[in-house]
């Protein structure tokens, strides 16, 4: 598996369940959906994630 499939992947596990979070937990849940939304916004203006350093430090490969 790729980094960027991996990083999809993860992307999308964090929307969903704090989504899921939100509606059943807390209303504050909804503020971790909307940092996800903003980074992943951030990666695609500066073509840098975090979480994409992250996945390679640890010897995911990449496309």
């Amino acid at each position: 598996m790729t980094v960027e499939r991996m990083l999809r992947l993860i992307a999308g596990t964090f929307i969903l369940l704090s989504l899921i979070l939100g509606y059943s937990v807390s209303p504050y849940w909804y503020l971790f959906t909307a940092f996800v939304g903003l980074n992943l916004l951030q990666s695609g203006l500066t073509n840098w994630c975090p979480m994409m350093t992250f996945l390679k430090m640890m010897g995911v490969r990449t496309a």
